[in-house]
Parts: structure tokens; C-alpha cells; sequence
């Protein structure tokens, strides 16, 4: 394990020695596989409690189309997705929606009292008709129900962000109170104790320091040598957005995610590293040249709901472009194939997940 000023002196190497280091990572890379699954995005609300400076995806109830979307609605994308060979079923939820009286009502008209009673009633009603797999990501919420939401889901996901709460005062944060580092990080933690394969990630160029960056890195490192359930992290640069708080905002350099993801595949050999490949669609070779190895979900029905002005590249596109660097696109599932087993999974999701992975590894 590399030192805080090993990874500090990596986020500031020069070209020449980035050069060397890259050499390197391509040298010692046990394959040239670059994963990805194939998904649906349900974006079930966007009533949020959180009111970050560089959202689109939060509306409030006069804004929105829609309080929650129901199960008819659910159903139909799930089955259109199951047709075009989708294996992941994202629910993503604005964080403590019930929170609103006007979600509360409608949460009533489903005989749900909480969003986790509904999310619990969505999940289990995809596992147990449909050939594809619940991921949830739907802000903090408490550890007995992280518990009962990995009966029926295959993985979680949240993103720790940074671990810098100076920022709860800044635009980025400062009308957000799930995004105080504390309460993520226990929540990442919790997911850990319950033995959930987990997503997290950082966001880059919301206000944050190099330091921050190498702060939020080891404390992700800490997490995962106790519980050794991440998955996947994901390095996301933040994209400036027309009537969002942080519009007039620069997009972090490129540079600088480039040393982020070299940093993140020494400090995480056991985890894969994630780029965005919508908020990326010209630079997906080169982050895979210098250690990134997923690039998330693609959905070919859905669009990005948390970036509805950036498409998904298509996935023939993407296999050339790998292809030009010999490296190969490779199709996955929610939950990675480490976590396939009986410590992760409980019986029912398991069977699927082995049912599912036997398919994409014939195709």
C-alpha cells in the first residue's frame, strides 16, 4: 500500500514520468477486458431532501411529471429491457423523498408507508419475475434497511462524493444534508457490515482539493480492507449543466482525472475503476490506457437520468474504439462475479446471478 505522500506525489508527476507509470500499469494488467452492463434506469423520484448545487436530476413536487412512478410503469420498462438482453434493473431515487407530504400520499395509494417499503416491493416484484437484477442506489438510509434491501437486490451503490465537509457550506452542499461525509461513509460502511457488493466513487471538480481527492481515496482504501465489499469505483467529473447553481463552474482538467485514475488502479488493485463513458465519449481510450477497467451501465431503452443532456455511446462504437488499443469490451452483471456466491448473495438472487452470468459468458 502506497503512502498519502506517494499518492500526492503521483497527482503531481510531470508528462514524461505519467509516461513511465502508464508503461507500467499496461505491463502488469493481468487482461484487456473493459466491463459494462447492460441496464434499464427507473428513476422512481425526483423529490430529493438534498439540494446540490450541480443537480438536474432533483424536481420539486410542482416541477415534477410525476410523484413516483408506479408499478405498471416499472413493469413496462422492465419488460421492454428484458428484451434487448438488459440484466440490471437501476432504481434510483432522489434521497428521503417520504420526507414530502405529497410522496407520503402517494406512498399510501401503494400501501407503502416508507420509500424502502416501495423500493423493497419493486425490487422483489423484478427478482422474482423477471430475468434481471435490482441495483439501488437511493441516498443514505439505515442500516436495518440496507439489510432488508439486499434480500432483493444483487448490489448497492452510493457515492462518497469527498470527504472534504467544508463544502456543506459552499454551493455544492450547503442545502444538502446527505452529503455530510460522516453520514456517507458510515453508510458505505454499513453496506460493508452487511456484506452488500457495493459502488461508490468520488466527484471531481465541485469545490474539492488534490488533498481531498487522496483523503477520500484512503478512506475508501480503509473501508474495503475491513470489509472487502467495493466493487467498483467510479471517478466522475462534474459537468456544468444550463440553470443549475454551478452552470458558470469549469469542468475539472483532464489531466487531472487522468492522475486520479492512475492514483485510484495502484491504490485499488482488488476493485475496478470506473469512468463515465457518456461524460467522457472522445477520452475512453486513453482512461482505459491508464487503468480504468468499467465504464457502468449502458442502457439501450433508457437514457442518463442524472445527465439527461449527455447519450450513452453505443456499444458497437465503444467495442471498436477498445478494440483499435487491443483491448476488449466484455458484458457483466450488477453484482461483480467475485461476489456471485453465498456470502453476498442469499439464495434466490444467487440463482439468478449464476443463471444470468452462464448467459452473457455463452454470448
Amino acid at each position: 500500500m502506497i503512502s498519502k505522500n506517494e499518492a500526492k506525489k503521483i497527482l503531481e508527476l510531470d508528462v514524461i514520468d505519467i509516461l513511465d507509470i502508464i508503461k507500467k500499469i499496461n505491463q502488469d494488467r493481468p487482461n484487456k477486458n473493459i466491463t459494462y452492463s447492460r441496464n434499464v434506469f427507473l428513476p422512481i423520484t425526483h423529490i430529493c431532501n438534498n439540494n446540490c448545487g450541480y443537480c438536474t436530476f432533483k424536481q420539486t413536487p410542482e416541477e415534477s411529471d410525476y410523484l413516483l412512478m408506479n408499478e405498471k410503469e416499472v413493469k413496462t420498462i422492465i419488460e421492454e429491457g428484458v428484451k434487448y438482453d438488459c440484466t440490471e434493473a437501476l432504481f434510483t431515487f432522489g434521497e428521503s423523498a417520504d420526507k414530502t407530504e405529497p410522496v407520503q400520499e402517494k406512498l399510501k395509494e401503494y400501501n407503502c408507508e416508507t420509500m424502502v417499503d416501495y423500493v423493497y416491493k419493486l425490487s422483489k416484484n423484478t427478482l422474482d419475475n423477471y430475468d434481471i437484477l435490482p441495483h439501488t442506489n437511493m441516498g443514505i438510509i439505515s442500516r436495518e434497511d440496507l439489510a432488508r434491501l439486499s434480500q432483493v437486490n444483487a448490489s448497492m451503490g452510493l457515492m462518497l462524493e469527498t470527504t472534504n465537509k467544508h463544502l456543506l457550506k459552499t454551493v455544492a452542499h450547503k442545502d444538502s444534508p446527505g452529503k455530510n461525509p460522516k453520514k456517507r461513509i458510515k453508510y458505505i460502511t454499513d453496506a460493508g457490515k452487511e456484506n452488500i457488493p457495493f459502488t461508490t466513487g468520488l466527484l471531481i471538480g465541485i469545490g474539492e482539493t488534490m488533498d481531498d481527492h487522496i483523503e477520500s481515496l484512503f478512506k475508501i482504501r480503509e473501508i474495503q480492507d475491513k470489509y472487502q465489499h467495493i466493487q467498483e469505483i467510479i471517478i466522475q467529473n462534474f459537468k456544468p449543466k444550463t440553470g443549475i447553481a454551478m452552470e458558470n463552474y469549469p469542468e475539472p482538467p483532464v489531466t487531472e482525472l487522468i492522475k486520479l485514475t492512475i492514483l485510484a488502479h495502484i491504490m485499488f488493485p482488488d476493485v475496478s475503476i470506473q469512468i463515465p463513458p457518456n461524460l467522457n465519449q472522445k477520452l475512453m481510450s486513453i482512461f482505459t490506457i491508464v487503468g480504468a477497467d468499467d465504464i457502468g451501465g449502458i442502457s439501450p431503452i433508457t437514457k442518463d437520468y442524472v445527465n439527461p443532456d449527455e447519450p450513452w455511446p453505443k456499444i458497437t462504437e465503444l467495442k471498436r474504439e477498445l478494440n483499435s488499443i487491443n483491448f476488449k469490451l466484455e458484458e457483466r452483471l450488477p453484482v461483480y462475479k467475485k461476489y456471485i456466491n453465498e456470502k453476498y448473495l442469499n439464495e434466490n438472487i444467487l440463482k439468478k446471478a449464476l443463471k444470468l452470468q452462464k448467459r452473457i459468458e455463452i454470448n
